[in-house]
């Protein structure tokens, strides 16, 4: 392990903690359109930030939202390291489960509660920190690049055309992502797969017009009804997909992967107690954690139809419809897997009534090498904050602009985790604990030490 002075006592607290309340103040809401302005304000405060630390440092227009491009370059012959995050957070709704104000950071019981507190901003500002605290002791140990998006929670749909046109000045030997969680409190995590997704909806046309239930029930076709089989013959009673040809050509998890889950400290009653239900429905012979990282999946995410006000409204919708999410793994293609759906969906529609199937977006699966330099060296950082080795696992969902990486770029991933499950990201209430972002700002500084250390290729 490297030998480099602790960094803890180094760590202004009080500093990181302000900061990050100020850029969580900033409600960069990218599906919003009316937050224009706050989502350019926060790729401002992100550029002025690093531009201070002495990044050379810009923000870049998009068909969307703005990005943000920083890069120090003062260690000629050390690795060059991307940093990817997103300042983007999802919408805040619904508003009236929120404790406190979404967007006015306030810290109950050793939390940070705040939109975007755990997913991305507080993980991404820890790297920001992380450099900080560096810089504070002498020069970077690497070359450091920054690329911070503002499109991540809508797919990203200008990232990849700047990766595409800046791939040069891209170029990096690994690239550091941390937007996901840890396995468990106080245990490192290094993420080595992530699953890809198909997102589509399902769409159900009955009559030509809403009808009046007593004039025409029991002889009309009913598109609530039917959108309801569709759902439950997309599934059958052991939990698998019946999309035909859904499950060809899979990655298998092989038994020391198993193995490895298996020997995790993982309870399903205490996962149950944690999301406040009594089983964990799924696929039969898998455990939960298989079938979190390492199965594909199909749940529905939204449905409506008819009417949905306050008190009745005796009437047969003429459509209704589903948004349905599938989350693929390795051996999956998302192209692939949207044809089979769109395919198989319309042979489920019951008499009368017709369905389609609209794709929305996918992206890939992911599974990177265990055993790399930049694993162990990630491993050794963990090892310096948390006292412990850190353990292996996947991620049950997925990062867009991963494949553009992979497909442009050419350099290896690297997911150091500093979130939880518990964070409660995407949800009322989101958090994130206090001491996991110092905890984050420190593994931020190790990790840049460690990858520029000869001993990283051992």
């Amino acid at each position: 392990m490297t030998q480099t002075p602790d960094l803890s006592a180094a760590l202004n607290r009080e500093q990181a903690n302000e900061e990050l309340f100020a850029l969580l103040r900033l409600p960069s809401v990218s599906a919003d359109p009316t937050r224009t302005g706050d989502m350019a304000a926060t790729a401002e405060f992100l550029r002025a930030k690093l531009g201070g630390l002495g990044f050379t440092a810009r923000t870049e227009a998009t068909a969307g939202h703005p990005i943000v491009y920083a890069e120090r370059l003062n260690a000629p012959g050390k690795p060059t390291v991307l940093i990817y995050g997103h300042y983007d957070v999802q919408p805040e709704a619904p508003l009236e489960e929120w404790v406190t104000p979404p967007f006015e950071p306030t810290i109950r019981d050793g939390r940070i509660y705040a939109r975007g507190s755990t997913d991305d901003k507080g993980q991404s500002y820890a790297h920001v920190m992380g450099v900080e605290l560096l810089l504070s002791q002498g020069e970077l140990p690497v070359n450091v690049k920054f690329l911070l998006e503002g499109e991540e929670e809508i797919g990203s749909p200008n990232l990849e055309p700047y990766v595409r046109d800046h791939a040069d000045e891209l170029k990096a030997d690994v690239i550091v992502i941390s937007d996901g969680s840890r396995f468990g409190p106080e245990i490192p995590s290094i993420t080595y797969g992530l699953r890809g997704i198909s997102y589509v909806e399902i769409h159900v046309q009955g009559a030509s017009r809403d009808l009046h239930s007593g004039s025409y029930g029991g002889a009309a076709p009913n598109p609530i009804n039917a959108l309801a089989q569709i759902i439950t013959r997309l599934k059958d009673d052991q939990g698998r997909v019946t999309i035909p040809g859904f499950y060809d050509g899979i990655d298998e998890l092989t038994d020391a992967e198993r193995q490895m889950w298996a020997d995790l400290p993982h309870s399903d009653a205490a996962f149950a107690a944690s999301i406040g239900v009594s089983a964990l429905p799924g696929e039969a012979g898998y455990t939960t954690l298989e079938r979190l990282w390492g199965r594909p999946t199909l749940d529905v995410n939204g449905i409506w139809g008819g009417y949905q006000g306050e008190g009745s409204k005796t009437v047969i919708a003429a459509k209704a419809g589903a948004k349905v999410s599938m989350r693929l793994v390795p051996g999956q293609d998302p192209e692939r897997v949207t044809r089979l759906i769109t395919e198989y969906v319309p042979t489920l529609a019951p008499e009368g009534t017709t369905a389609t199937v609209h794709p929305l977006h996918g992206g890939r699966p992911f599974k990177f090498d265990l055993n790399s330099p930049y694993n162990h060296a990630a491993n050794r950082a963990l090892h310096r904050v948390y006292g412990r080795d850190a353990v292996f696992t996947r991620a049950g969902g997925g990062i867009p602009i991963v494949a553009a990486f992979n497909d442009l770029l050419r350099a290896p991933v690297l997911f150091v985790d500093m979130g939880l499950n518990e964070d409660a990201l995407h949800s009322p209430n989101e958090s994130f604990a206090v001491n996991d972002y110092h905890n984050g700002i420190l593994t931020s500084a190790y990790l840049l030490q460690e990858l520029g250390a000869p001993n990283t290729g051992e």
